[in-house]
């Protein structure tokens, strides 16, 4: 079994006032990867984030096509949804992302652009998160998505290498 990697393993930095980049590598192909990012059955065993439980993940996966995701927790549920602008399979997917409990949330909606490199069996995500302004990005880090977005990637990478 390969070993997974422990929890804040991925990198966020700040490129600009309306940017979040951030850097994780998994122990696991880049197609198991993209499997696991596109797959709703597999997006409901890592999106949660420890945090809750997936209800909904709908992926029309094609240029045009939108996708949702909402999780329930205990007395919370929280609901993003988005269009997806590009995708090269396994390499790049181009999307909008909004949060459904912001005001205005398509005016508010992030571009994100995730893009998978493999070196040796191991794949290295980069996540460029564009904000429409720098409100939004700083309204996206204090909401606490870092703690959140470690413990979601730990969950991923665990479900790419169990597709191995």
């Amino acid at each position: 079994m390969t070993t997974v990697t422990s929890s804040g393993t991925a990198k966020l930095t700040f490129p600009s006032d309306t940017q979040i980049h951030i850097e994780r590598e998994f122990a696991a192909s880049k197609h198991l990867v993209y499997k696991a990012i596109t797959t709703p059955e597999l997006v409901k065993r890592w999106w949660n984030a420890k945090r809750g439980v997936v209800t909904l993940a709908e992926i029309d996966l094609r240029e045009g096509g939108k996708w949702r995701y909402v999780m329930e927790g205990e007395g919370f549920e929280v609901g993003f949804h988005g269009e997806y602008r590009e995708i090269v399979p396994n390499e790049r997917i181009v999307s909008t992302e909004a949060f459904e409990g912001a005001p205005d949330p398509d005016d508010n909606a992030t571009v994100n652009t995730v893009t998978l490199e493999e070196n040796d069996g191991r794949t290295v995500m980069r996540v460029l998160i564009d904000c429409p302004n720098k409100f939004v990005r700083d309204a996206i880090v204090e909401s606490g998505m870092e703690a959140g977005m470690q413990d979601a990637y730990d969950l991923l990478e665990e479900v790419a290498v169990s597709l191995a």
